[in-house]
């Protein structure tokens, strides 16, 4: 059994440990609140944006915008991992990684050209020999719309400059504090699709000034920094979330562990108390003998 000290100092180290599980339990809450609000206004006008390009996507000339075709045959896989800069998120990371690395064995490691958003998958792809052609990182804390629009035009430059001949996304869709799922969804070419359960009827008789093409070629962009917009968002909000969790786990492990080292405590001092009690009154009696 250990001694007094060497338990006293546990206990103070595991208290230290409680506070900064704590700490950091209400910083991920208080970002949480705010990342939430963020990805909740975001959310309509990316679905609103969605269904009005597939509605002027029904054209022949559609099929014909560089950002909208689809290629014959797709030689190299751009594949655009989104991750956190930061651990002590639970499996949050992890999961992107599982997944993006069952993606790349499908595609062939040679025939997939990686894109990291966060530090933690630039770093583990990075160290393992993948081929990562653009790594963003260290902007969580300031992340705002323009970060987006850079990363959407260097992924439409390498679109365009058929680096790839289709870029896929892996990222956490924010389901609520405890859940996040993984998601695995093209992002170009643009394929426009809605879900059927939701009304998206737009009437014929509506008139577009200027006309349906110039409106396209408008949106689009806008529709890629957007589809952007909506996975730095979503990814955050479940980083949040799940080091929230992660955290308010370890605050309660760690209360169990003072837990059980107080009772260890308290019998190894009343064992040491018990045992000087014993020589006490064993060397009275060799006293009096």
């Amino acid at each position: 059994m250990a001694n007094l000290k060497e338990i006293r100092s546990r206990i103070k180290s595991v208290k230290n440990i409680q506070k900064v599980t704590k700490a950091m339990k209400m910083v991920a809450a208080a970002k949480l609140r705010k990342s939430q609000e963020n990805m909740e206004k975001a959310r309509p006008y990316e679905n609103r944006l969605k269904k009005l390009i597939c509605h002027l996507s029904n054209n022949s000339y559609a099929q014909n915008l560089p950002l909208l075709k689809t290629k014959d045959t797709i030689e190299t896989l751009g594949l655009v991992i989104v991750t956190a800069d930061r651990g002590l998120a639970a499996s949050f990371n992890t999961n992107i990684i599982k997944k993006a690395e069952k993606e790349i064995n499908n595609a062939g490691k040679d025939n997939v050209k990686l894109i990291c958003i966060g530090k933690k998958g630039y770093e583990y792809f990075q160290k393992r020999g993948y081929n990562v052609i653009s790594e963003y990182i260290d902007f969580w804390n300031e992340l705002t719309f323009n970060t987006a629009i850079n990363i959407g035009n260097n992924i439409k430059a390498i679109f365009l400059s058929n680096q790839c001949d289709e870029i896929k996304v892996i990222f956490n869709y924010f389901k609520n504090v405890a859940t996040q799922e993984v998601i695995f969804e093209s992002l170009l070419p643009i394929k426009p699709t809605i879900d059927d359960s939701q009304n998206n009827t737009f009437s014929d008789d509506i008139l577009f000034e200027p006309s349906k093409k110039e409106i396209l070629n408008l949106l689009i962009p806008k529709h890629l920094n957007t589809q952007i917009w909506k996975y730095l968002l979503e990814s955050f909000a479940s980083e949040q979330g799940a080091r929230m969790i992660a955290m308010e786990n370890a605050t309660e492990n760690a209360g169990d562990m003072i837990s059980d080292l107080t009772l260890e405590f308290n019998k190894a001092r009343q064992t040491a108390i018990t045992t000087e009690m014993l020589e006490i009154v064993g060397g009275a009696e060799a006293l009096s003998n």
